[in-house]
């Protein structure tokens, strides 16, 4: 979506509203800034990578004027992450102002990731041509107490993604609960107030800080209401003044609405539309018809009163060009009227991580340093776009099968939880500076391969290795353990060992022992 953020600023009176609930980051500027009432915060409390720019144009929204872009070629995504709330709910809006900050004047193409859902590719090509930026919006449910936001390559990337600014708004339980959102995702494609082509609706009329563009049609007459709905009375909390104005159409006649006013992927969407008779408040003010999508019936005998209504669907199906017909009824003295609307697209989850696994994967990152700089986010998901080393599962609940983080300039040592990832089979630590002792590996019973090789640990090598049933390869050649190997390890069928001359049995100058199985 585009909006034509710079040559327009936007100035509010002040409202006796509190502030809206979440993140709000300036993405690139080194100071605070003020848009909308809302106070916008650097970003690096948020990120470790990147770099920063501004952008040299006059007349620029603060959250315009500076960018973070990632030039980074190797790191499979980029991510902000945040702490919130558990079990909770917020709508994530991310901001482009491409500015030509590389002096490309091709602005990239990259997909944005949330959780470990990809969910949509960014162009701003057409956008920035018309001198506009672009935003895109997305609700998610959040099991967790963890929410990343990240940006990420794909084929179609020749220069560096980079965004401008990320707000995280919190909603409440009630806001878009037709939708699983433990199971699915809403991305916004249109949120419109009908009627009008002034400004744009947004914090503080709108208390969560939606974007509600105006969307006029030449072909429908414009009415304006007499009365004011009161937003908590919807689930939704619509802003009131999105009901101010609407469209109707001739006495008798039905209403053909063509919107969104673009072709759509047919897939399911979540749509919610938004009604008020326009008259002063008596027994006699409201109106009723029916509301059809594409011929197919959505809600019958609406009754529409000044006090408003909303109808919605979680899952509709929709392609192509959509057309809404509102039809009265036929004893109806009043025409159809229709105020405002939103459509997700419902997006499936792309997924799990096992939550044991992350949480041993978030350990580790905090015991060694100079981690590979795309360790933030979702570890396993999407899974193209997995932690650097860390290959995963194709499972709905997907576990870490093989974590290779050879050669990597690692130091630090290897935390005791990187037991609990059960489903690994592969570890791939060597050549790295990792010091300190091998943690008890025993649960691991499905590692078949242990790499330890060219690092400093220090202590004994632990017999509980000889407890692991597939182990078959153990390299502990070049480190700085004490005494030889214990003998269970010796005995071990099917098991070839490699170590240092002074880990060996003073029978064996080899460096290498592999037990048949026979």
């Amino acid at each position: 979506m585009s909006l034509f953020f710079f040559l327009l600023l936007w100035f509010y009176v002040s409202h006796a509203l509190p502030p809206p609930r979440g993140f709000y980051l300036n993405c690139g500027s080194s100071s605070p800034t003020k848009l909308n009432e809302i106070n916008y915060t650097p970003d690096q409390e948020f990120i470790t990578v990147g770099n920063t720019t501004t952008i040299k144009q006059k007349d620029l929204l603060p959250i315009l004027s500076t960018l973070r872009y990632f030039p980074d070629k190797s790191s499979r995504k980029h991510c902000y992450n945040f702490l919130v709330a558990e079990n909770s709910k917020y709508l994530v809006r991310t901001t482009y102002y491409y500015g030509n900050f590389d002096g490309k004047n091709n602005p990239p193409v990259f997909d944005q990731i949330v959780g470990g859902t990809k969910w949509s590719v960014v162009n701003t090509t057409e956008d920035y041509a018309k001198g506009q930026s672009s935003y895109y919006e997305i609700i998610v449910g959040v099991p967790g107490k963890r929410l990343s936001v990240c940006l990420a390559k794909n084929a179609n990337t020749v220069s560096s993604p980079f965004i401008s600014a990320l707000d995280v708004q919190s909603l409440e339980n009630p806001m878009y609960n037709s939708t699983d959102l433990g199971l699915y995702k809403l991305s916004l494609i249109a949120r419109n107030s009908f009627g009008g082509d002034g400004e744009m609706i947004s914090y503080p009329d709108d208390q969560y800080n939606r974007l509600w563009q105006p969307f006029s049609d030449q072909k429908l007459t414009t009415l304006t209401s007499k009365s004011s709905i009161k937003p908590s009375d919807f689930w939704n909390i619509p802003p009131s003044k999105a009901f101010v104005e609407g469209f109707t159409a001739t006495k008798g006649k039905p209403l053909e609405l063509l919107w969104p006013p673009f072709p759509l992927p047919a897939t399911r969407y979540y749509i919610a539309l938004y009604f008020q008779d326009n008259r002063s408040p008596s027994p006699s003010s409201w109106r009723a018809f029916d509301v059809s999508i594409n011929g197919v019936s959505f809600s019958r005998n609406l009754n529409v009163s000044t006090n408003g209504v909303m109808v919605y669907s979680g899952q509709w199906p929709l392609s192509d060009q959509t057309k809404i017909t509102l039809t009265p009824a036929k004893d109806a003295s009043m025409e159809a009227v229709i105020n405002a609307g939103e459509v997700f697209q419902v997006i499936p989850l792309g997924g799990t991580t096992n939550i044991i696994d992350a949480t041993a994967l978030e350990d580790l990152l905090e015991s060694i340093k100079e981690p590979p700089v795309d360790w933030s986010g979702d570890p396993c998901l999407p899974l193209a776009n997995s932690w650097t080393g860390v290959t995963c599962s194709k499972e709905k609940i997907t576990r870490v099968i093989s974590l290779n983080l050879t050669n990597r300039g690692l130091s630090g040592s290897l935390s005791p939880t990187i037991n609990t990832m059960t489903a690994l089979k592969d570890l791939w630590m060597g050549k790295n500076k990792l010091t300190g002792p091998i943690p008890d590996l025993s649960p691991m019973t499905k590692l078949e391969t242990l790499h330890l090789e060219d690092n400093q640990f220090s202590g004994a090598i632990p017999e509980s290795l000889a407890q692991l049933p597939n182990l078959r390869t153990l390299s502990l050649k070049n480190n700085r353990f004490q005494g030889t190997i214990p003998i269970a390890l010796l005995q071990k069928k099917g098991l070839t060992i490699q170590a240092s001359p002074e880990n060996m049995p003073s029978t064996n100058t080899t460096g290498q022992i592999r037990v048949a199985n026979n």
